[in-house]
């Protein structure tokens, strides 16, 4: 049995590559609750955007992270600039416009902290970063390159997200997609499944919710999709299920993980955190795509990284927020020993 290795050794021995992510980035407004039937409903910005969250997690963790993308000349714009600065997120490579305007999205939390979105995109600053934006220094010495899906839903990011995906298998780079599956974004009466699978076909390291295997899967079997991301570039997919077990898949194998327990009032950024955890493990401990094949050869060492992605996760959702609510490298250490204990 091997040992897993972890971001301390890591640490010791070089320094640690930046984590590029790359998409939306955007304002949510989140619904106040209303202390009287006849109280006008409030909501309170956040900067936000699921590759901007998950640049921001890694940041908190202590690890560099850059965000690319196309921000809004706008009072939005410039908020959400300020926010990634002090979240520590550089954005040498970003670009702003005037051409549209910063996206929006309104967020209102149930009794479990369970989110459901109402966007006013598009159009979008976002959706107007182009692939001839990408600067080729972004890529250099990268540890990772991170992407979703909403970056898809529209022209010229869509073209920009799958060459940015291509630079970064080029250079080497690990190449990271979170599905995070919006349909509401796309365009009626277009099957966002064609564009998802030449996406997902360039990814590394895939994770997906539940219900988005679900989509994927359609009538199909889900060990269907499974293999399919597995004949591509894929060489471990990860499955998210809120607070039931993570699932993984390998072409040496699959398991199963317990999620930590907590008390969940805003899963906002619970994926994002997550991914962003995950990210930042893999790249201190040295996995690159080069060792990626090996990793997931090593059992111990997958649920290792998972453990410590759960943390991330699992904090994430015990405060309100997108950006406010990553936490801290120390904090994750103690709920890690808090939950984990008995493999620790």
């Amino acid at each position: 049995m091997s040992t897993p290795v972890g971001p301390e050794a890591a640490q010791a021995h070089a320094p640690a590559r930046p984590i590029v992510c790359f998409g939306e980035v955007l304002i949510d407004f989140f619904a106040q609750p209303v202390p009287t039937a006849d109280s006008p409903r409030t909501f309170v910005q956040h900067a936000g955007g699921a590759p901007a969250n998950v640049a921001v997690a890694v940041a908190r963790l202590g690890a560099p992270a850059q965000f690319v993308g196309a921000l809004g000349a706008d009072m939005f714009g410039d908020f959400l600039l300020a926010s990634l600065h002090a979240a520590g997120v550089r954005t040498d490579h970003a670009v702003r416009t005037d051409a549209a305007r910063t996206a929006l999205a309104f967020v209102a939390l149930d009794a479990e902290g369970e989110r459901s979105f109402s966007f006013y995109r598009p159009p979008a600053a976002d959706l107007l970063f182009r692939a001839e934006d990408f600067d080729a220094a972004c890529f250099a010495g990268a540890g990772a390159f991170h992407v979703c899906s909403n970056s898809l839903t529209g022209e010229p990011s869509a073209s920009a997200t799958l060459q940015g995906m291509r630079l970064a298998r080029d250079a080497g780079v690990l190449v990271s997609m979170d599905l995070n599956l919006r349909p509401m974004l796309w365009p009626a009466g277009v099957d966002p499944r064609p564009l998802l699978w030449q996406a997902l076909a360039q990814a590394d390291v895939i994770k997906l919710a539940r219900n988005e295997l679900e989509y994927l899967a359609g009538d199909a079997d889900e060990r269907t999709v499974i293999a399919r991301l597995l004949q591509g570039a894929a060489r471990w997919v990860v499955v998210t299920d809120g607070p039931a077990s993570i699932r993984w898949h390998a072409r040496e194998g699959e398991g199963e993980l317990r999620s930590p327990r907590v008390k969940a009032i805003d899963t906002t950024a619970a994926g994002d955190a997550f991914v962003g955890g995950l990210l930042f493990h893999l790249v201190q401990a040295g996995v690159d795509a080069a060792r990626l094949p090996a990793f997931v050869r090593d059992r111990d060492a997958i649920e290792h990284a998972l453990r410590f992605a759960a943390s991330v996760g699992a904090l994430a959702v015990t405060r309100h927020g997108a950006f406010a609510a990553m936490p801290a490298l120390g904090e994750v250490k103690q709920l890690l020993k808090e939950q984990y204990e008995d493999v620790a």
